[in-house]
């Protein structure tokens, strides 16, 4: 189809729509003082995990060359899985390439016709987009909202499972899902708890394996699904769970069966950032230190709310031009910071998606702090809020 088609036409017209109402995005690479990526252990750079990547890669080459059923599977990848279950208390792991298909593989292999997926509203998109695309019927349940979950699993009929799907950490909000009140609700229902835990493994919990095991419902959740790109610093996502669920995947998960493996050194560097976290927990403490900091800076000077406590903190300035130039007038003073949009957050909600690391220092965040204040000050709110 040529210039001047039909399809031509109308994505130009869409395109100008979303540049028009502050909705065109942009690719930019990392420049300054990271505050905007996830990795909350700075270990992406570690030279331990380079140095362990790089040696896989010369041993075993760049790329798997096929699918894991077919000649893509590597011993690495089982010892990862194996290693990957003892650290989350699980059974069975099953590795895939990015947290975006292993969410798919869940949402699609697990539930059937007759099945009732109660999704929270501000689930990540993978899941969204998997639930939608599963036989399972979907019923969207307030954010964090254990009371009306409840009711709306007693209201719904449903002639097959009940699955209940939340983030343990929400990667816009960086607020918790209460994960007790969702285990008693399975418990007295019989639903099925699954948990995204992306943004919470590696950093909480005794072992670091994240806010299933940090809350102690670890018998109560069915399958977690917890990603090595962020915290560990790395790539790709695993799916953990009893044995019969993984080998249920391993037969039955479109995006397991007919996507080629990971590269095979990519195995040799989550085993390495394992070892940090097993190693030193004091990135942890860290991280949760230079959290402290600056959620207590912001909340004193009336940029977010008090109460919040993960290492996402959520800025919002609800309209999208304002966001944009508050992470653009950051960006100038050296802070690498990204304005959010919709429809990544609701309409309305534009905000500064801040990510706090362990290799920031105390002076670093102080200064981004004075920094973010003065900016948002100088920019204008439209409203406040953090979780």
């Amino acid at each position: 189809m040529g210039t001047g088609s039909p399809l031509e036409a109308r994505v130009r017209a869409r395109l100008d729509e979303w540049r028009d109402a502050g909705l065109l995005r942009t690719l930019q690479a990392p420049a300054g003082v990271d505050l905007s990526s996830n990795d909350y252990l700075s270990l992406s750079r570690d030279p331990r995990v380079i140095e362990r990547m790089a040696e896989a890669a010369v041993r075993d080459g760049c790329g798997s060359t096929g699918s894991r059923l077919l000649r893509g599977q590597r011993d690495a990848f089982s010892a990862l899985e194996a290693r990957f279950a003892r650290f989350k208390g699980t059974e069975r792991s099953l590795y895939f390439s990015s947290g975006y298909l292993a969410n798919i593989a869940v949402m699609t292999a697990m539930t059937e016709r007759g099945d009732v997926i109660f999704s929270d509203e501000r689930n990540h998109a993978s899941l969204i987009d998997g639930i939608r695309l599963s036989s399972a019927a979907r019923v969207v349940f307030p954010h964090n909202d254990a009371v009306a979950l409840e009711r709306l699993l007693h209201q719904t009929p449903c002639g097959g499972h009940r699955v209940i799907v939340v983030e343990s950490l929400f990667s816009m909000d960086g607020d918790l899902a209460p994960l007790g009140e969702y285990a008693a609700l399975c418990r007295s229902t019989g639903a099925t708890l699954v948990v995204d835990e992306a943004h919470a493994v590696g950093i909480y919990g005794p072992r670091g394996s994240g806010l299933v095991e940090a809350a102690g419902v670890d018998a109560d959740v069915c399958l977690t699904v917890n990603t090595a790109g962020k915290a560990l610093g790395v790539a790709g996502a695993f799916v953990n769970g009893p044995a019969w669920a993984i080998d249920y995947l391993i037969q039955h998960a479109r995006p397991f069966v007919f996507s080629t493996a990971p590269p095979p050194a990519l195995a040799a560097a989550i085993e390495a950032s394992l070892d940090i976290v097993a190693d030193e927990p004091a990135r942890r403490e860290c991280l949760a230190a230079r959290v402290r900091l600056l959620r207590t800076k912001l909340t004193t000077a009336g940029i977010i709310d008090a109460g919040g406590t993960s290492q996402i903190i959520p800025v919002v300035l609800g309209d999208n031009d304002r966001a944009v130039a508050v992470a653009r007038t950051l960006q100038a003073d050296g802070f690498d910071v990204r304005a959010i949009r919709p429809p990544s957050v609701p309409d309305g909600s534009a905000r500064l998606r801040i990510s706090v690391n362990a290799g920031l220092s105390e002076a670093i965040v102080e200064r981004f702090a004075d920094a973010l204040v003065n900016a948002v000050r100088e920019v204008g709110v439209c409203s406040a809020g953090s979780s």
